[in-house]
């Protein structure tokens, strides 16, 4: 078989790992092989499992690199599975247990999204993905817990890209748990943070950060950004907020951003950057996982260049932040 060949079998079968990988992290297996390796009967009593069950699972673990078998029967972590134990520099073990439980069953109607342009996750969940998650306090601590781990290499970034430390109040929009806001006060605690979000979501925040001390420091307001957004904010921060949403309602919230803006402010966007056409880049996977769970997109310079002056900004600066993030920069017009 040539190497194109295998890679198209890989790529195909891509849904059998992704759920190894889901179950793993769900069950922490990865945790409680960091000590040294184990037999399947030990894990499965450790975990709650059938241990034939998790054997043959693990035995597809090992073929795809995450463990090696022993011939006592015995389990290790490679590597590779490293990266799923929970107390590792950028584990990847909550975002395996987001990816594989709503967004996997969203992404099997992809031809849905394809076919009609609308997204497919309220389709298969008979509602929009944050009302869901409102719904689904299990589901809403996954995404959250994914969202936190998903962005501290970016954050870091974001801190080393702009100088907030000019700034008095600093409302981030659609805050959520309070990872942004944690970045942001660790490298500047004279700023007062304004954080806006959902109540559901703002106790997650309250928890967040009252854990590190830095609850003082700032304001969990409960809001609706399709609404309105707190006023007088010197820098206004919106982290994956607007490729969640089609232009439309991208322009709602920008507007409002707009409104409660001063004539001094900042708006700071941390997105995704589509590439002009012919490049190639993560950020495309990232613009189908939006089309097929929100109907969001994400968009070139251009494009938030002209959704941008439609709201009332001009745009300013892009700066990458990461290798798959950039902060994109804006004034009041």
């Amino acid at each position: 078989m040539s190497a194109e060949r295998e890679r198209l079998v890989a790529l195909l079968n891509g849904f059998r790992a992704t759920q190894v990988i889901h179950v793993m992290a769900v069950l922490g297996v990865a945790d409680l092989l960091a000590g040294g390796p184990s037999t399947a009967p030990e894990l499965a009593s450790a975990v709650g499992a059938q241990a034939d069950s998790l054997r043959r699972v693990l035995r597809l673990a090992a073929y795809f690199g995450l463990l090696t078998e022993a011939s006592d029967d015995r389990f290790a972590l490679t590597p590779l599975g490293e990266g799923l134990r929970s107390d590792v520099p950028g584990s990847l073990r909550r975002p395996a247990v987001m990816l594989g439980a709503e967004h996997y069953r969203a992404w099997a109607d992809l031809m849905y999204s394809v076919k009609t342009g609308e997204p497919a996750f309220p389709r298969v969940f008979g509602s929009r993905m944050f009302d869901y998650l409102a719904q689904h306090p299990e589901a809403q601590a996954a995404f959250d817990a994914a969202m936190a781990g998903n962005v501290e290499i970016q954050l870091e970034g974001l801190v080393r890209a702009f100088d907030f430390s000019r700034a008095g109040v600093v409302v981030d929009v659609g805050g959520g748990n309070g990872a942004v806001a944690a970045a942001i006060l660790a490298a500047n605690p004279s700023v007062t943070v304004v954080i806006e979000d959902q109540a559901q979501v703002l106790e997650g925040a309250r928890a967040f950060l009252g854990g590190g001390g830095l609850l003082d420091h700032c304001r969990l307001v409960t809001g609706d950004f399709f609404e309105s957004v707190p006023e007088g904010g010197d820098v206004y921060v919106l982290s994956h907020i607007i490729h969640d949403w089609n232009d439309e309602a991208a322009l709602k919230i920008l507007r409002n951003c707009r409104a409660a803006a001063k004539t001094t402010s900042v708006l700071l966007l941390l997105e995704s950057v589509v590439p002009p056409h012919g490049g190639t880049s993560p950020a495309t996977l990232f613009d189908v996982n939006m089309m097929v769970m929100l109907g969001g997109r994400e968009r070139t310079e251009e494009e938030y260049r002209s959704l941008l002056a439609a709201a009332g900004f001009r745009l300013t600066r892009v700066t990458a932040v990461s290798d798959r993030r950039s902060l994109i920069e804006a004034e009041p017009a």
